[in-house]
Protein backbone atom coordinates (compact mmCIF):
# COMPACT_ATOMS: atom_id res chain seq x y z
CA UNK A 1 0.00 0.00 0.00
CA UNK A 2 3.10 2.75 -0.30
CA UNK A 3 1.90 5.77 -1.88
CA UNK A 4 -1.54 5.22 -1.32
CA UNK A 5 -2.33 7.58 1.38
CA UNK A 6 -0.17 10.48 2.06
CA UNK A 7 -0.34 13.31 4.40
CA UNK A 8 -1.60 16.13 1.99
CA UNK A 9 -3.84 19.80 2.48
CA UNK A 10 -5.79 19.28 -0.72
CA UNK A 11 -7.04 16.90 -3.20
CA UNK A 12 -10.12 16.21 -5.68
CA UNK A 13 -12.58 16.30 -3.18
CA UNK A 14 -14.90 13.39 -2.93
CA UNK A 15 -18.69 13.92 -1.97
CA UNK A 16 -20.99 11.39 -0.13
CA UNK A 17 -24.26 12.31 -1.03
CA UNK A 18 -27.83 11.01 0.08
CA UNK A 19 -30.01 9.47 -2.62
CA UNK A 20 -32.65 10.97 -0.98
CA UNK A 21 -31.01 14.77 -0.58
CA UNK A 22 -29.33 14.60 -4.09
CA UNK A 23 -32.58 16.82 -5.73
CA UNK A 24 -31.50 19.46 -2.89
CA UNK A 25 -28.12 19.10 -2.97
CA UNK A 26 -28.13 19.47 -7.14
CA UNK A 27 -29.82 23.42 -6.31
CA UNK A 28 -26.82 24.70 -4.81
CA UNK A 29 -24.40 23.10 -7.10
CA UNK A 30 -22.75 24.77 -10.36
CA UNK A 31 -24.85 23.87 -13.84
CA UNK A 32 -21.79 21.68 -15.14
CA UNK A 33 -22.08 19.60 -11.93
CA UNK A 34 -25.90 19.77 -11.99
CA UNK A 35 -25.77 18.86 -16.05
CA UNK A 36 -22.87 15.88 -15.81
CA UNK A 37 -25.33 14.49 -12.81
CA UNK A 38 -28.58 14.50 -14.37
CA UNK A 39 -27.47 13.19 -17.67
CA UNK A 40 -25.56 10.50 -16.28
CA UNK A 41 -27.85 9.40 -13.47
CA UNK A 42 -29.33 6.36 -13.60
CA UNK A 43 -31.41 4.18 -11.32
CA UNK A 44 -28.29 2.36 -10.58
CA UNK A 45 -25.65 5.34 -11.36
CA UNK A 46 -23.63 5.56 -7.89
CA UNK A 47 -20.41 7.74 -8.79
CA UNK A 48 -20.00 10.79 -10.88
CA UNK A 49 -16.76 11.96 -12.07
CA UNK A 50 -17.09 16.16 -12.60
CA UNK A 51 -14.61 17.51 -14.75
CA UNK A 52 -12.69 20.80 -14.61
CA UNK A 53 -13.94 22.21 -17.43
CA UNK A 54 -10.13 24.75 -17.36
CA UNK A 55 -7.44 22.02 -17.23
CA UNK A 56 -9.67 18.98 -18.54
CA UNK A 57 -8.80 16.97 -15.06
CA UNK A 58 -11.34 16.53 -12.38
CA UNK A 59 -12.82 19.15 -10.36
CA UNK A 60 -14.56 16.73 -7.78
CA UNK A 61 -15.89 13.35 -7.46
CA UNK A 62 -20.03 12.55 -6.23
CA UNK A 63 -21.10 9.28 -4.57
CA UNK A 64 -24.61 8.37 -4.56
CA UNK A 65 -25.42 6.28 -1.30
CA UNK A 66 -28.10 5.35 0.65
CA UNK A 67 -26.76 5.81 4.17
CA UNK A 68 -23.57 7.25 5.34
CA UNK A 69 -23.86 5.10 8.36
CA UNK A 70 -21.18 2.17 6.62
CA UNK A 71 -17.90 2.51 7.02
CA UNK A 72 -17.65 1.01 3.31
CA UNK A 73 -18.90 3.60 1.53
CA UNK A 74 -14.97 4.05 -0.01
CA UNK A 75 -14.70 0.91 -0.28
CA UNK A 76 -14.47 0.52 -3.97
CA UNK A 77 -13.06 3.59 -5.07
CA UNK A 78 -9.57 2.79 -5.05
CA UNK A 79 -9.78 0.90 -8.26
CA UNK A 80 -12.54 3.03 -9.80
CA UNK A 81 -11.01 6.25 -9.59
CA UNK A 82 -8.34 7.25 -12.34
CA UNK A 83 -4.93 8.61 -11.98
CA UNK A 84 -5.02 11.43 -8.80
CA UNK A 85 -4.95 12.44 -5.24
CA UNK A 86 -7.90 12.82 -3.61
CA UNK A 87 -9.67 13.95 -0.14
CA UNK A 88 -12.62 12.73 1.47
CA UNK A 89 -15.05 15.67 2.76
CA UNK A 90 -16.90 15.08 5.84
CA UNK A 91 -16.23 15.21 9.51
CA UNK A 92 -13.36 13.47 11.23
CA UNK A 93 -14.78 10.25 12.53
CA UNK A 94 -16.54 9.74 8.90
CA UNK A 95 -13.14 10.72 7.00
CA UNK A 96 -11.10 8.77 9.14
CA UNK A 97 -13.66 5.46 8.46
CA UNK A 98 -13.65 5.82 4.75
CA UNK A 99 -9.74 6.38 4.42
CA UNK A 100 -9.68 3.17 5.80
CA UNK A 101 -12.33 1.59 3.44
CA UNK A 102 -10.32 3.02 0.73
CA UNK A 103 -7.27 1.64 1.75
CA UNK A 104 -8.25 -1.77 2.17
CA UNK A 105 -10.57 -1.54 -1.10
CA UNK A 106 -7.11 -1.08 -2.53
CA UNK A 107 -5.54 -4.47 -1.64
CA UNK A 108 -4.25 -7.16 -4.47
CA UNK A 109 -2.68 -10.33 -4.05
CA UNK A 110 -0.10 -9.58 -7.48
CA UNK A 111 2.68 -12.11 -5.79
CA UNK A 112 2.03 -14.77 -8.37
CA UNK A 113 0.00 -12.88 -10.87
CA UNK A 114 0.03 -9.52 -12.49
CA UNK A 115 -2.64 -7.13 -11.65
CA UNK A 116 -3.88 -3.55 -12.58
CA UNK A 117 -1.53 -0.34 -10.91
CA UNK A 118 -4.21 1.11 -8.45
CA UNK A 119 -2.98 5.12 -9.34
CA UNK A 120 -5.74 6.80 -7.20
CA UNK A 121 -4.30 8.44 -3.80
CA UNK A 122 -6.04 9.77 -0.60
CA UNK A 123 -4.88 12.53 0.98
CA UNK A 124 -5.25 13.16 4.77
CA UNK A 125 -4.55 16.29 6.63
CA UNK A 126 -4.18 14.92 10.20
CA UNK A 127 -0.71 13.10 10.37
CA UNK A 128 -2.09 11.14 13.41
CA UNK A 129 -4.83 10.15 11.71
CA UNK A 130 -2.75 9.11 8.34
CA UNK A 131 -0.61 6.82 11.33
CA UNK A 132 -3.49 5.01 12.83
CA UNK A 133 -5.86 4.10 9.06
CA UNK A 134 -2.09 2.91 7.96
CA UNK A 135 -1.47 0.83 10.81
CA UNK A 136 -4.59 -0.65 10.61
CA UNK A 137 -4.61 -1.19 6.97
CA UNK A 138 -1.13 -2.43 7.07
CA UNK A 139 -1.94 -5.20 9.95
CA UNK A 140 -4.98 -6.84 7.83
CA UNK A 141 -2.93 -6.39 5.00
CA UNK A 142 -0.32 -8.65 6.35
CA UNK A 143 -3.19 -11.43 7.31
CA UNK A 144 -4.74 -11.28 3.90
CA UNK A 145 -1.15 -11.35 2.99
CA UNK A 146 -0.49 -14.42 4.68
CA UNK A 147 -3.57 -16.52 4.40
CA UNK A 148 -3.62 -15.75 0.49
CA UNK A 149 -0.36 -17.35 0.07
CA UNK A 150 0.07 -20.79 -1.34
CA UNK A 151 0.96 -23.54 1.60
CA UNK A 152 3.92 -24.46 -0.32
CA UNK A 153 5.15 -20.89 0.10
CA UNK A 154 3.81 -20.49 3.94
CA UNK A 155 4.50 -23.63 5.60
CA UNK A 156 6.09 -23.34 9.26
CA UNK A 157 9.07 -21.70 8.80
CA UNK A 158 7.91 -19.59 6.92
CA UNK A 159 5.53 -18.16 9.57
CA UNK A 160 8.69 -18.27 11.47
CA UNK A 161 10.29 -15.70 8.90
CA UNK A 162 7.24 -13.60 9.28
CA UNK A 163 7.47 -13.35 13.03
CA UNK A 164 11.30 -12.94 13.42
CA UNK A 165 11.14 -10.28 10.99
CA UNK A 166 8.00 -9.12 12.86
CA UNK A 167 10.12 -8.97 16.39
CA UNK A 168 13.37 -7.62 14.52
CA UNK A 169 11.12 -4.84 12.77
CA UNK A 170 9.67 -3.52 16.72
CA UNK A 171 12.84 -4.63 18.61
CA UNK A 172 11.16 -7.62 19.99
CA UNK A 173 13.00 -11.41 20.61
CA UNK A 174 11.92 -14.09 18.98
CA UNK A 175 12.36 -17.72 19.61
CA UNK A 176 11.06 -21.59 18.52
CA UNK A 177 11.54 -24.77 19.53
CA UNK A 178 12.15 -27.43 15.85
CA UNK A 179 11.10 -30.66 15.50
CA UNK A 180 12.41 -32.88 17.77
CA UNK A 181 12.95 -29.87 20.33
CA UNK A 182 9.03 -30.21 21.03
CA UNK A 183 9.00 -33.26 22.49
CA UNK A 184 12.73 -32.33 24.29
CA UNK A 185 10.67 -29.53 25.81
CA UNK A 186 7.31 -31.48 26.02
CA UNK A 187 4.57 -30.31 23.58
CA UNK A 188 3.72 -33.06 22.34
CA UNK A 189 0.73 -32.87 20.75
CA UNK A 190 2.05 -30.02 18.23
CA UNK A 191 4.97 -32.63 17.26
CA UNK A 192 2.48 -35.40 17.23
CA UNK A 193 -0.13 -33.52 14.44
CA UNK A 194 2.72 -31.98 12.75
CA UNK A 195 5.20 -35.13 12.39
CA UNK A 196 4.24 -36.75 9.38
CA UNK A 197 5.51 -33.71 7.36
CA UNK A 198 8.64 -33.04 5.53
CA UNK A 199 8.28 -29.23 7.21
CA UNK A 200 9.20 -29.81 10.66
CA UNK A 201 6.53 -28.35 13.16
CA UNK A 202 7.47 -25.52 15.22
CA UNK A 203 6.30 -23.53 18.27
CA UNK A 204 6.58 -20.31 17.31
CA UNK A 205 7.70 -17.62 20.44
CA UNK A 206 7.11 -13.52 20.00
CA UNK A 207 7.98 -11.66 23.24
CA UNK A 208 7.86 -7.68 22.74
CA UNK A 209 7.13 -4.62 25.35
CA UNK A 210 8.31 -3.79 29.28
CA UNK A 211 8.13 -6.68 31.50
CA UNK A 212 6.74 -4.09 34.32
CA UNK A 213 3.37 -3.85 32.09
CA UNK A 214 0.86 -6.43 31.67
CA UNK A 215 0.82 -9.46 30.49
CA UNK A 216 -0.79 -10.33 27.01
CA UNK A 217 -0.60 -13.11 25.40
CA UNK A 218 -2.07 -14.21 22.16
CA UNK A 219 -2.22 -17.74 20.56
CA UNK A 220 -2.83 -18.57 17.24
CA UNK A 221 -3.68 -21.86 15.14
CA UNK A 222 -0.84 -22.71 12.40
CA UNK A 223 -1.58 -25.38 10.63
CA UNK A 224 -0.38 -24.04 7.46
CA UNK A 225 -2.12 -26.80 5.15
CA UNK A 226 -4.87 -29.43 6.59
CA UNK A 227 -5.30 -32.95 4.66
CA UNK A 228 -7.39 -34.02 7.52
CA UNK A 229 -4.46 -36.15 8.24
CA UNK A 230 -5.60 -39.75 7.97
CA UNK A 231 -9.32 -38.93 8.72
CA UNK A 232 -8.48 -37.42 5.37
CA UNK A 233 -10.69 -34.64 3.39
CA UNK A 234 -12.74 -35.09 0.27
CA UNK A 235 -11.42 -32.69 -2.48
CA UNK A 236 -13.75 -29.79 -1.73
CA UNK A 237 -13.04 -29.53 1.82
CA UNK A 238 -9.02 -29.62 1.47
CA UNK A 239 -9.33 -27.18 -1.77
CA UNK A 240 -8.56 -23.37 0.45
CA UNK A 241 -7.04 -25.37 3.70
CA UNK A 242 -4.30 -22.84 3.27
CA UNK A 243 -6.37 -21.11 5.13
CA UNK A 244 -6.09 -23.32 7.84
CA UNK A 245 -3.22 -20.86 9.56
CA UNK A 246 -5.27 -18.32 9.61
CA UNK A 247 -5.39 -18.13 13.39
CA UNK A 248 -1.67 -17.66 13.50
CA UNK A 249 -2.32 -14.49 10.53
CA UNK A 250 -4.96 -13.02 12.71
CA UNK A 251 -2.61 -12.89 16.13
CA UNK A 252 0.69 -11.86 14.12
CA UNK A 253 -1.39 -8.96 12.26
CA UNK A 254 -2.82 -7.97 15.81
CA UNK A 255 1.04 -8.33 17.39
CA UNK A 256 1.84 -5.94 14.54
CA UNK A 257 -0.98 -3.23 15.45
CA UNK A 258 0.19 -3.41 19.18
CA UNK A 259 3.61 -2.97 18.45
CA UNK A 260 3.03 -0.07 15.89
CA UNK A 261 0.83 1.39 18.54
CA UNK A 262 3.22 0.92 21.19
CA UNK A 263 0.88 -0.58 23.74
CA UNK A 264 1.79 -0.68 27.26
CA UNK A 265 1.74 -4.37 27.43
CA UNK A 266 4.27 -7.02 27.91
CA UNK A 267 3.05 -8.44 25.15
CA UNK A 268 4.16 -12.61 23.95
CA UNK A 269 2.48 -13.96 20.51
CA UNK A 270 2.83 -17.83 20.52
CA UNK A 271 2.17 -19.96 16.90
CA UNK A 272 2.16 -23.83 17.26
CA UNK A 273 3.07 -23.90 13.44
CA UNK A 274 2.59 -27.62 11.63
CA UNK A 275 0.81 -29.11 8.85
CA UNK A 276 -1.06 -31.89 9.47
CA UNK A 277 -0.28 -34.35 6.37
CA UNK A 278 -0.18 -38.07 5.73
CA UNK A 279 2.68 -40.38 5.93
CA UNK A 280 4.17 -43.79 7.43
CA UNK A 281 4.25 -41.62 10.82
CA UNK A 282 1.54 -40.27 10.64
CA UNK A 283 -1.22 -40.30 14.23
CA UNK A 284 -4.32 -42.24 14.03
CA UNK A 285 -7.76 -42.95 15.32
CA UNK A 286 -7.48 -44.60 18.57
CA UNK A 287 -3.70 -43.13 19.84
CA UNK A 288 -3.78 -41.81 22.87
CA UNK A 289 -1.75 -38.28 23.80
CA UNK A 290 -0.64 -37.03 27.23
CA UNK A 291 -0.32 -33.38 27.00
CA UNK A 292 1.73 -30.83 28.06
CA UNK A 293 -0.81 -30.04 30.96
CA UNK A 294 -0.62 -33.81 31.85
CA UNK A 295 -4.18 -34.22 30.51
CA UNK A 296 -4.47 -37.56 28.22
CA UNK A 297 -6.54 -37.02 25.43
CA UNK A 298 -7.99 -39.73 22.85
CA UNK A 299 -7.74 -38.98 19.16
CA UNK A 300 -11.79 -39.23 17.72
CA UNK A 301 -10.76 -37.88 14.50
CA UNK A 302 -7.44 -36.67 13.17
CA UNK A 303 -8.78 -33.65 11.20
CA UNK A 304 -10.06 -32.19 14.62
CA UNK A 305 -6.11 -31.28 15.08
CA UNK A 306 -6.20 -27.41 15.43
CA UNK A 307 -7.20 -27.62 18.89
CA UNK A 308 -4.76 -30.36 19.49
CA UNK A 309 -2.01 -27.73 18.78
CA UNK A 310 -3.93 -25.40 20.67
CA UNK A 311 -3.99 -27.28 23.57
CA UNK A 312 -0.18 -27.38 24.61
CA UNK A 313 0.33 -23.55 23.35
CA UNK A 314 -2.35 -22.55 25.73
CA UNK A 315 -1.11 -24.77 28.66
CA UNK A 316 2.13 -23.04 27.92
CA UNK A 317 0.37 -19.49 27.88
CA UNK A 318 -0.84 -20.47 31.42
CA UNK A 319 2.02 -21.13 33.22
CA UNK A 320 2.82 -17.42 33.14
CA UNK A 321 -0.41 -16.31 34.45
CA UNK A 322 -1.34 -13.47 31.57
CA UNK A 323 -3.84 -10.32 32.46
CA UNK A 324 -5.38 -11.43 29.05
CA UNK A 325 -5.14 -14.64 26.98
CA UNK A 326 -6.75 -14.44 23.69
CA UNK A 327 -6.41 -17.04 21.17
CA UNK A 328 -7.62 -17.26 17.38
CA UNK A 329 -8.13 -20.22 15.36
CA UNK A 330 -9.96 -21.51 12.14
CA UNK A 331 -11.57 -23.87 14.01
CA UNK A 332 -14.82 -25.28 13.33
CA UNK A 333 -17.29 -25.38 10.07
CA UNK A 334 -20.15 -25.38 12.64
CA UNK A 335 -19.59 -22.21 14.24
CA UNK A 336 -19.61 -20.88 10.21
CA UNK A 337 -22.79 -23.11 9.67
CA UNK A 338 -23.97 -20.82 13.54
CA UNK A 339 -23.02 -17.71 12.53
CA UNK A 340 -22.29 -17.20 8.10
CA UNK A 341 -18.87 -16.60 6.87
CA UNK A 342 -18.82 -12.69 8.13
CA UNK A 343 -19.30 -13.26 11.56
CA UNK A 344 -16.69 -14.41 13.59
CA UNK A 345 -17.71 -16.03 16.87
CA UNK A 346 -16.10 -15.96 19.75
CA UNK A 347 -16.11 -17.51 23.82
CA UNK A 348 -15.07 -15.78 26.63
CA UNK A 349 -14.95 -16.30 30.27
CA UNK A 350 -15.37 -13.03 31.32
CA UNK A 351 -19.03 -12.00 30.38
CA UNK A 352 -17.83 -8.08 31.22
CA UNK A 353 -15.06 -8.34 28.64
CA UNK A 354 -17.22 -10.22 26.13
CA UNK A 355 -20.07 -7.26 26.40
CA UNK A 356 -17.40 -4.68 25.79
CA UNK A 357 -15.92 -6.77 22.86
CA UNK A 358 -19.28 -6.65 21.00
CA UNK A 359 -19.72 -3.01 21.76
CA UNK A 360 -16.49 -2.24 20.62
CA UNK A 361 -17.16 -4.39 17.33
CA UNK A 362 -20.38 -2.35 16.69
CA UNK A 363 -18.66 0.73 16.57
CA UNK A 364 -16.10 -0.31 14.40
CA UNK A 365 -18.33 -2.35 12.28
CA UNK A 366 -16.18 -5.28 12.77
CA UNK A 367 -18.45 -7.23 14.04
CA UNK A 368 -18.15 -9.96 16.62
CA UNK A 369 -20.56 -12.24 18.41
CA UNK A 370 -20.55 -14.26 21.25
CA UNK A 371 -21.39 -17.73 21.91
CA UNK A 372 -22.09 -19.58 24.88
CA UNK A 373 -19.26 -22.31 26.84
CA UNK A 374 -22.34 -24.46 27.58
CA UNK A 375 -20.74 -26.51 30.06
CA UNK A 376 -23.23 -29.25 29.88
CA UNK A 377 -21.77 -30.36 26.66
CA UNK A 378 -18.30 -31.38 27.76
CA UNK A 379 -19.73 -34.87 28.47
CA UNK A 380 -19.72 -34.97 24.71
CA UNK A 381 -16.19 -35.59 24.60
CA UNK A 382 -15.41 -38.27 27.56
CA UNK A 383 -13.22 -41.06 26.41
CA UNK A 384 -13.69 -44.41 27.87
CA UNK A 385 -9.97 -44.73 27.75
CA UNK A 386 -8.20 -41.05 28.06
CA UNK A 387 -9.22 -38.14 30.15
CA UNK A 388 -11.12 -36.41 27.27
CA UNK A 389 -11.57 -37.47 23.80
CA UNK A 390 -10.86 -34.67 21.07
CA UNK A 391 -14.12 -34.04 19.54
CA UNK A 392 -17.88 -34.39 20.35
CA UNK A 393 -19.84 -37.51 20.31
CA UNK A 394 -22.63 -35.63 18.59
CA UNK A 395 -22.51 -33.34 15.23
CA UNK A 396 -24.05 -30.70 16.77
CA UNK A 397 -22.79 -27.99 18.91
CA UNK A 398 -19.64 -28.03 17.46
CA UNK A 399 -18.21 -24.67 18.28
CA UNK A 400 -19.11 -25.72 21.49
CA UNK A 401 -17.47 -28.65 22.37
CA UNK A 402 -14.53 -27.56 20.22
CA UNK A 403 -14.38 -24.05 22.60
CA UNK A 404 -14.62 -26.66 25.86
CA UNK A 405 -12.08 -28.98 25.06
CA UNK A 406 -9.27 -25.70 24.60
CA UNK A 407 -11.03 -24.61 27.97
CA UNK A 408 -9.78 -27.81 29.85
CA UNK A 409 -6.11 -26.22 29.42
CA UNK A 410 -6.65 -22.68 30.62
CA UNK A 411 -7.50 -21.38 34.18
CA UNK A 412 -10.29 -18.75 33.62
CA UNK A 413 -10.13 -18.23 37.36
CA UNK A 414 -6.79 -16.73 37.05
CA UNK A 415 -6.90 -15.37 33.67
CA UNK A 416 -9.49 -13.92 31.57
CA UNK A 417 -10.02 -16.41 28.11
CA UNK A 418 -11.03 -15.22 24.90
CA UNK A 419 -11.57 -17.74 21.94
CA UNK A 420 -11.99 -16.60 18.30
CA UNK A 421 -13.19 -19.28 15.53
CA UNK A 422 -12.71 -17.29 12.63
CA UNK A 423 -13.41 -18.28 8.77
CA UNK A 424 -10.18 -16.11 7.78
CA UNK A 425 -11.33 -15.53 4.22
CA UNK A 426 -14.18 -13.84 2.32
CA UNK A 427 -16.30 -15.83 0.12
CA UNK A 428 -17.90 -12.74 -2.08
CA UNK A 429 -16.73 -9.79 -3.20
CA UNK A 430 -17.55 -7.22 -0.73
CA UNK A 431 -16.61 -3.27 -0.60
CA UNK A 432 -13.58 -3.48 0.34
CA UNK A 433 -13.13 -6.77 0.75
CA UNK A 434 -12.00 -8.88 -2.16
CA UNK A 435 -12.33 -12.49 -2.16
CA UNK A 436 -9.66 -14.46 -0.35
CA UNK A 437 -7.95 -13.85 3.30
CA UNK A 438 -9.45 -11.64 6.07
CA UNK A 439 -8.47 -10.65 8.98
CA UNK A 440 -11.89 -10.79 10.92
CA UNK A 441 -12.54 -9.35 14.33
CA UNK A 442 -8.99 -7.52 14.46
CA UNK A 443 -9.91 -3.94 14.63
CA UNK A 444 -12.54 -5.12 17.20
CA UNK A 445 -10.52 -6.67 19.67
CA UNK A 446 -7.73 -4.11 18.94
CA UNK A 447 -9.83 -1.58 20.25
CA UNK A 448 -10.75 -3.36 23.52
CA UNK A 449 -7.34 -3.48 24.16
CA UNK A 450 -6.41 0.01 23.47
CA UNK A 451 -9.03 1.21 26.29
CA UNK A 452 -8.05 -1.50 28.40
CA UNK A 453 -4.67 -0.64 28.13
CA UNK A 454 -4.30 2.89 27.65
CA UNK A 455 -7.93 3.98 29.17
Amino acid sequence: MRGLLLQADSGIPIHFILKSELDEWLNSQSAIVQAVITSAKTSNSKLFLIPDMQNSSLSSVVCLVDSLDSMWLAGDLAKQLPKGIYQLQGDEAFVERQALSFALGAYQFSVYKSAAKVEAQLALEDSAMLERVTQSAQAIYLVRDLVNTPAADMMPQHLAETMSELAERFDGQFSQLIGDELLEHNYPTIHMVGRASDNKPRLLDLVWGDESHPKLTLVGKGVCFDSGGLDLKPASGMRNMKKDMGGAAHVIGLAQMIMAANLPVRLRVLVPAVENAVSKNAFRPGDVIKTRKGITVEIDNTDAEGRLVLCDALAEAQNETPDLLIDFATLTGACRVALGTELPGFFSTDNEIAAHLIEYGMKAQDPVWQLPLFDQYKELFSSDVADIANCGSSPFGGAITAALYLKEFVQPEQTPWLHFDVMAWNVRTLPGRPVGGEGLGLRATFDYLVNRYQG
